[in-house]
């Protein structure tokens, strides 16, 4: 264990000690002086010095020590190597405690937020079980011992398998098999065009059935003069000349948008679709909170044979409304790597025990200097 400072400056508290010893000096003497006659006629001698001499001791040490614990509080002292060494056996919510295994000496939590004890009622599934699998490798000293025991299916993971600090000893149990996600709902698309381009609205209306699996497909047109539509659906502006300041505020307040081919917007775009030979197809631009996703080639499938094909609904969709990654997996596809540098362990502050220690003595200094049978400095 390493003793330290966090906040060594909390230590200029220090010099508070000398308001104790200047009260204890310059307390004045509860006698009094009584003059008779016939002192008057007494030789007048040297008086003797008078030496410095502290009242109470007892009170005065009381006092001292309890201001330099509150200096020390303020300091907040911490030690560093305090940890538990404990095998840590986590269990993911919705399983039974019964499932964990027989580890001597282990300590047996929840997967969840703040990692209650096994022996505390079962909290909620955890939304997102992995991010709180870091977390707890981050908590471990990196010699600990972690075993997990995880659902047959997964839900709320990231992407990638985590990659953790330790070896973990991964185990898969069979449960109940979660409720089916159902898919996200395919954006509504929004036409808006002038009569040059009317005519290239029919591509977007094969793309909007193509999104919908069943029933009409979510998908309107109109004069460009027409209202704009909330911000979560897609617009699919079809014109030439500048894009109106509507539009453009429109789009930065978090709307996404198709434009056409004669529409300049400033800056650089971010080349996102290519054909075959290299030539780009669309390019993006952020403006504000949304996007602006600009196709170079006119609506023509003699310029744009891409509008014909059976992957053109899929790879606009890709590029202009991206469906959430996968949320749910198979526990045993999805096991934790080892390889990633531990992290820094934080110090045990001691804090709390100083503050315990500092109310007791408050009382016990209030207890000396205010009983009945104090004494009475000569």
């Amino acid at each position: 264990m390493t003793p330290t400072l966090l906040a060594p400056l909390g230590l200029v508290a220090l010099a508070a000690l000398a308001i104790p010893l200047i009260i204890h000096i310059a307390r004045r003497n509860e006698g009094r002086t009584v003059q008779f006659a016939a002192m008057r006629w007494l030789e007048a001698r040297p008086r003797p010095r008078r030496r410095v001499r502290f009242d109470e001791l007892w009170l005065l040490a009381i006092r001292l020590a309890l201001l330099t614990l509150v200096a020390l509080w303020l300091a907040q002292p911490a030690l560093f190597g305090v940890t538990d060494d404990r095998p840590v056996v986590a269990v993911t919510p919705g399983l039974s405690p019964g499932a964990t295994p027989d580890i001597e000496g282990a300590r047996r939590v929840w997967l969840a937020p703040d990692f209650p004890d096994l022996s505390a009622p079962a909290p909620p599934a955890p939304v997102n079980p992995i991010s709180l699998l870091r977390e707890l490798d981050a908590s471990l000293p990196p010699e600990t011992s972690l075993t997990v025991i995880a659902p047959s299916i997964l839900d709320g993971v990231d992407a990638e398998r985590p990659v953790l600090a330790r070896s973990v000893d991964w185990r898969v149990v069979e449960a109940p098999s979660p409720a089916e996600i159902d898919p996200p709902e395919p954006p509504r698309l929004v036409v808006r065009h002038d009569d040059a381009h009317a005519g290239g609205a029919r591509y977007f209306r094969a793309v909007a059935a193509a999104w919908t699996e069943a029933g009409e497909p979510a998908f309107e047109t109109a004069a460009l003069d027409a209202r704009l539509p909330n911000t979560d659906a897609v617009l699919v502006w079809l014109a030439s000349g500048p894009m109106p300041d509507r539009v453009v505020g429109w789009i930065e307040g978090g709307g996404a948008a198709i434009i056409s081919d004669e529409i300049a917007i400033g800056g650089r775009g971010e080349g996102v679709w290519r054909d075959d030979d290299g030539a780009q197809i669309a390019e993006r631009y952020r403006l504000g909170s949304g996007t602006a996703l600009r196709l170079t080639r006119a609506l023509e499938p003699q310029s744009f044979p891409q509008l014909l094909e059976p992957e053109f609904p899929d790879r606009l969709r890709a590029l202009i409304a991206p469906p959430p990654e996968p949320a749910r997996v198979r526990a045993v596809d999805h096991a934790p790597l080892s390889g990633a540098a531990p992290y820094p362990l934080p110090p045990l502050e001691m804090r709390s025990w100083l503050a315990v220690l500092i109310a007791l003595l408050f009382a016990l200094e209030r207890w000396m200097a205010t009983r009945s049978r104090r004494a009475i400095a000569a």
